[in-house]
């Protein structure tokens, strides 16, 4: 399963949709995930693809990690996964 279909997944079962429902476009906020969903999805994210996300809860816009889109989560989960191959 590539990045892309994990981070789908584990976005789309937080939203309790199916994975087929999230498209790269969407913002969390768009299929309905709350400040609290979007901790649970970090916390899924940091577990699947075993890496540290650099986020900050409490501050969500200063974070490393772009949230504004599920493409750019994509993107960002790859790029961390491609730092700690190194």
């Amino acid at each position: 399963m590539s990045i892309k279909d994990q981070v789908i997944a584990i976005v789309a079962e937080q939203a309790m949709l199916e994975p087929g429902d999230v498209a790269m476009e969407n913002s969390l906020e768009d299929i309905g995930i709350d400040s609290l969903g979007l901790v649970e999805c970090i916390f899924a994210i940091e577990e699947a693809f075993d890496i540290d996300v650099p986020f900050n809860a409490n501050d969500p816009q200063a974070s490393d990690f772009d949230i504004s889109s599920i493409a750019a989560i994509v993107a960002a989960v790859e790029t961390l996964k491609a730092e700690q191959a190194v």
